[in-house]
């Protein structure tokens, strides 16, 4: 093996990134070094490009020095063999090319680059491309050399010190750069965490400016170097979060003329209650919050805020809050600060009540302490002029044109301000049924479907967020087959909706009929108009019924299939284009507790909302999730804390309904009859680490039955205390609870119509007589209380796991409209530091296996069980952890699926399993294909290694583009995009 080092000497932009450990750093032997006369940029190095030095001097890139010190790398790991120099020769230039795409693709107009992150380049590409003695070897190499020039600078006398750099004034001026202000900003954001190195970021910071930088350029610089940090330790993420509050402060403090003195986090402390008086009343002025805010006594509020809760958040947080939610002028200058915009949502859900500003003290308290966090839409747009804060929409599309386009209308309207959608298409003729006005047959369901898909697109909230919708259909619709095949990216594109979620409403029977080997018919709703409505029993004997008829040759639309194949082909198109998704009509009826009102024909757009729908009653559910990993400590579930949360959480949601902006009178009519709230959890599987229970275990099944118990039986009697004050919603007469029969109960309801098809645990262990008591005699506030959403933006911003899902990976970069977050799971990283395990090596082995810690051998079992990931956990704890929160709810949960290698076999029995074990809805299926695996969070362009869901599988980016249109990610994990629900 060469005994010479492959490093490249100090002025190099590759400088140590491929020297072998233990070697002596030696230069390279090229005479074109940068800092000499450096040599034209190379062609397939577009732009000015230039690096900045250790010592700040900028000079040109030279690509043709990554090729050499690449080569160089190899040979001192391998060896100089005849063999080993004709593989190295072709590997080099191929990963040569990857490093200098990454590089420059970012900078396709030229712009400067430090050699550290042409370093990180370098090992990205070994990473990725599976030389992983070499990264490894690199990455100890990198910190020993780091280590030396640390304490070659310690022992530097002043006279060798860097000279100061100047920054540039926006006004052309210059001046020196304050180190001493970015000292103690990053005194500030390292205060209480023990696992970061302040000055380690401050000389990254500097290394990273240039003479005459400018000077709103240097608060970026910091939070970059910190936010570059994460992947060594997850409280970087909140150094990188408290360093953007700098950014925060100096732009939304300087448009409000309140900078003066204000310099840090503990100055803004003392002036956040005049801020918060400022803000409102500019806010108003300029037409972005309602006017009634003003009239609050905002001293009194000022005072009740808490400005150390801003420093609790994530970076990711933070970001996603400051990109995406905080009010801003039409140029985009963001003054709103974070303790001001939960002031702002809490004022307008509390602007009915009689004492508000006591209310709106108690809803600031609990959102800005992060027990519960409102839904997207209500974050968004409470106290503004146009307060439209609920989170989903259910609508059923009448069989005649009028009533089709109508309703296509009214997604328009509900889009242009609304959360997601949800379309029950059921009623819409199939193919070839007679049409009477023209005398014609029909072209079927599919092209309105069509049109509802472009109008999704089209209306999108002024590209503030995306349209998003889905499409229903039961199982017995006679274009069940063309409505499978509405994802797919072959076959007739005007048949075809990329942009629209859809799902199957699949009642009992056909389930029965699968599991019994029978045959199914199918059936245009022109000629059976009662399935829609009927459920259970009465649906068999009606269907029965009409097959008895269809044999005899009295239907002119009908089809006669085995009802196995047409399973099949569900699961195949599930697993093929990540739709229709399976969700079960009966459960979702038999179990509904306002079934005397009408008939539940589909769920929403992320499949947790389950209310009826009719021509006069669009259904409307609004959305909130408490954080359950707040209320749970060492010893278990802290159910006093989780009470108190619940009651005010409740309420919140109740006060959306009366303060809510309707622009569809269906709606309006809908929900102030009913008053549905959706209540749900997110931060399960953080509660689960705290408690030591592994995903994958009967532990966290009990656990999931136990919390969700709780959180139950709090819910209602919070909704019970409501009406107590409030008044009953007004049909609650003759709804289950009117009858004394709870969601545990209404499992009996379902059981009748199933028979041995249902296998639910009923046990409970909380005084259920008492409340189901108060429940009959003061009435309830609310129809529905409770519905688990995906959560995937609010989690986001709590710092939490989304929803009820496991980990994805432990570590990955998390992409959406707020950028790429590097992701780390800070619990795993605590339990790796208490058995010394956690180092820069260990961060290598996580990328290199994408996530995962199984294959890690110096890990212990007890924590790759504790930690094992969704493609690590048999996706049959998920559904047994589902069936039992779902004996609590009454309504549903977004439950997504997720199996490593899937198979007919395997998703055959998956799904027979959820509706046996009585989920109303399961949501997307996620696979992992072969194609997916990368060995870094980076990809060739130096952006994050996301994984699109294209056909419900992770297949990487340049994969998912070359299979056509991928499928809109609706709160998904990696790139959720859309905020509907949450």
């Amino acid at each position: 093996m060469s005994t010479e080092s492959p490093s490249l000497v100090e002025s190099t932009p590759a400088e140590d990134a491929v020297a072998r450990p233990g070697q002596p750093a030696k230069p390279s032997p090229s005479p074109a070094r940068h800092g000499d006369s450096a040599p034209e940029i190379t062609a397939h190095t577009p732009g000015k490009v230039q690096v900045i030095r250790r010592n700040g001097k900028v000079t040109h890139f030279d690509a043709d020095k990554i090729m050499v010190a690449m080569t160089k790398a190899f040979l001192a790991v391998e060896g100089g063999s005849a063999a080993a120099s004709s593989r190295v020769h072709d590997r080099v230039r191929e990963l040569a090319e990857q490093v200098t795409s990454a590089l420059t693709r970012r900078l396709p107009g030229g712009g400067t680059v430090h050699i550290e992150d042409i370093q990180d380049q370098v090992e990205l590409a070994l990473m990725r491309a599976g030389e992983h003695k070499v990264a490894r070897d690199y990455v100890l190499y990198r910190e020993a050399r780091a280590r030396e020039r640390a304490e070659r600078a310690a022992a530097s006398t002043p006279a060798e010190a860097a000279h100061p750099l100047s920054v540039t004034l926006p006004d052309g001026t210059t001046r020196p750069l304050d180190v001493a202000r970015l000292t103690r900003l990053l005194d500030e954001a390292c205060r209480d965490l023990d696992a970061v190195d302040a000055q380690a970021i401050l000389a990254d910071t500097l290394r990273n400016l240039f003479d005459g930088v400018r000077e709103a350029d240097v608060g970026q610089a910091l939070v970059m170097s910190a936010r570059a940090r994460i992947e060594k330790d997850p409280q970087y993420s909140q150094v990188a979060a408290r360093l953007l509050l700098d950014v925060l402060r100096r732009e939304a403090l300087g448009f409000l003329g309140l900078a003066v003195g204000v310099e840090t986090q503990a100055d803004l402390a003392e002036r956040y209650s005049d801020y918060l008086a400022a803000y409102i009343k500019r806010a108003a002025d300029l037409e972005h919050l309602d006017q009634q805010l003003a009239r609050y006594d905002l001293a009194r509020l000022g005072a009740a805020l808490k400005p150390e809760r801003d420093l609790q958040f994530t970076y990711l947080g933070l970001q996603t809050l400051y990109d995406r939610y905080f009010i801003h002028t039409a140029d985009g200058i963001r003054f709103e600060l974070p303790q001001a915009f939960f002031m702002r949502v809490a004022m307008g859900l509390a602007i009915n009540e009689i004492d508000r500003e006591t209310r709106a003290i108690e809803f600031y308290e609990l959102l800005s302490s992060f027990d519960f966090m409102s839904s997207t839409p209500t974050l968004f747009n409470s106290g503004t002029l146009r307060p439209q804060l609920s989170s989903c929409y259910l609508t059923t599309v009448p069989d005649d044109l009028d009533g089709i386009y109508g309703a296509i209308k009214d997604n328009a309207l509900l889009s242009k301000f609304a959360g997601g959608l949800g379309n029950d298409w059921t009623r819409v003729r199939g193919m070839g049924a007679h049409i009477k006005g023209t005398n014609g047959k029909s072209q079927g369901v599919v092209p309105f479907m069509k049109v509802a898909n472009d109008t999704a697109v089209a209306v999108n909230q002024g590209g503030k967020r995306r349209g998003a919708v889905c499409g229903y259909l039961e199982t017995w619709h006679v274009d069940i087959e063309e409505f499978l095949d509405l994802r797919k990216n072959t076959g007739d594109d005007r048949r075809r909706t990329h942009d629209m979620n859809t799902a199957n409403w699949v009642p009992d029977l056909f389930m029965k009929r699968v599991a019994e080997d029978g045959h199914w018919t199918l059936f245009s709703p022109d000629e059976t108009p009662d399935l829609h409505d009927l459920t259970g029993l009465a649906f068999e004997q009606a269907y029965v019924g009409y097959e008895e008829r269809a044999a005899r040759g009295e239907l002119r639309v009908s089809k006669r299939i085995k009802a196995v194949d047409l399973w099949r082909k569900m699961l195949a198109m599930l697993f093929e284009t990540g739709h229709p998704w399976i969700a079960f009509k009966d459960p979702c009826n038999l179990r509904y507790t306002n079934q005397h009102v009408g008939t539940v024909h589909s769920s929403n757009l992320c499949t947790e909302i389950t209310l009826h729908t009719n021509d006069l009653e669009i259904a409307v559910c609004n959305l909130g999730s408490v954080n359950l990993a707040a209320h749970v400590t060492e010893k278990g579930l802290d159910t006093k804390r989780l009470r108190k949360t619940v009651s005010t959480a409740m309420r919140m949601l109740d006060n959306v309904i009366d303060y809510n902006f309707y622009n569809v009178p269906q709606a309006r009519n809908s929900n102030l009859r009913h008053r549905p709230v959706g209540l749900g959890i997110m931060g399960f599987q953080d509660a689960l680490y705290q408690l030591r229970i592994p995903y994958a275990s009967m532990e966290a099944v009990q656990f999931a039955d136990h919390s969700m118990e709780a959180f139950s039986y709090y819910a209602i009697r919070a909704s019970t205390d409501l009406a107590e004050e409030r008044g009953r919603y007004q049909s609650f007469e003759g709804s289950l609870w009117s009858r004394g029969i709870l969601p545990v109960d209404s499992i009996e309801l379902l059981a009748q119509a199933r028979g041995s098809y249902l296998q639910m645990d009923t046990g409970t262990t909380l005084d259920w007589d008492a409340l189901r008591e108060r429940v009959r005699t003061v009435g309830m506030r609310n129809s529905n209380c409770m519905a688990i959403a995906p959560t995937a933006t609010i989690s986001n911003i709590v710092g939490v796991s989304q929803s009820i899902e496991p980990t994805y990976q432990n570590l990955f970069v998390k992409s959406n409209l707020s950028g790429e977050f590097t992701v780390v799971n800070p619990y795993l990283v605590v339990d790796l530091k208490e058995r010394g395990l956690w180092d820069s090596v260990m961060v290598n082995d996580l990328k290199y296996y994408d996530g995962s810690i199984q294959q890690i051998d110096r890990i212990p079992e007890d924590l790759k069980a504790l930690y094992a990931t969704a493609f690590e956990v048999d996706a049959r704890w998920l559904v047994e952890a589902g069936s039992r929160r779902q004996k609590w709810l009454d309504q549903a949960q977004s439950l997504n699926l997720y199996m490593r290698e899937p198979s007919g076999k395997k998703l055959d029995n998956l799904y027979k399993l959820a509706w046996v074990r009585g989920l109303k809805t399961t949501y997307y299926l996620r696979s992992m294909g072969a194609t997916h695996v990368e060995k870094s969070t980076m990809d060739d362009a130096g952006k994050a290694n996301r994984l699109s869901a294209v056909g419900g599988n992770y297949l990487s980016l340049d994969k998912a583009k070359g299979n056509g249109a991928a499928a809109p990610a609706a709160c998904s994990i990696l790139d959720p995009e859309c905020e509907a629900c949450q």
